[in-house]
């Protein structure tokens, strides 16, 4: 079955896209924890991001990283914090959260709600400085 995931790399849902290549895609989280809080997935659905193989695995960090990156230069925060839970959807995903103190990674906090204006002015100012 198609998880969400699935179904925003097919264009049934839109998304705020930041990054995307034949393999990935990365999209900002519409329920964030921070402002600017990203999710880097495999465009290949697999459920548990350890059954991917290990050259897609490499992959999938490498853009994960130029992501955070970008979001470093962007974001007004004092580092990029990375989260792997793996329980909310069935599909593979990186976490990727601006982050000024530890608490700001909790995914118990309560969900932001920013503007679809807020959410497309974050996803440009990123993928303005991907290279």
């Amino acid at each position: 079955m198609a998880s969400i995931f699935t179904k925003i790399i097919s264009g049934e849902i839109s998304s705020y896209k930041v990054a995307e290549n034949e393999n990935f895609l990365a999209f900002l989280d519409i329920f964030p924890i921070a402002k600017g809080h990203v999710l880097v997935i495999p465009k290949r659905q697999t459920d548990y991001l350890f059954d991917i193989s290990k050259d897609e695995y490499l992959e999938l960090w490498t853009f994960a990283q130029q992501v955070a990156k970008a979001m470093d230069k962007v974001l007004d925060c004092n580092r990029i914090g990375v989260a792997v839970i793996g329980l909310e959807v069935p599909h593979a995903h990186i976490h990727l959260v601006p982050l000024n103190n530890i608490s700001d990674i909790n995914f118990e906090r309560p969900k932001l709600s920013l503007s679809e204006e807020e959410m497309s002015t974050v996803a440009q100012m990123i993928r303005n400085v991907l290279p």
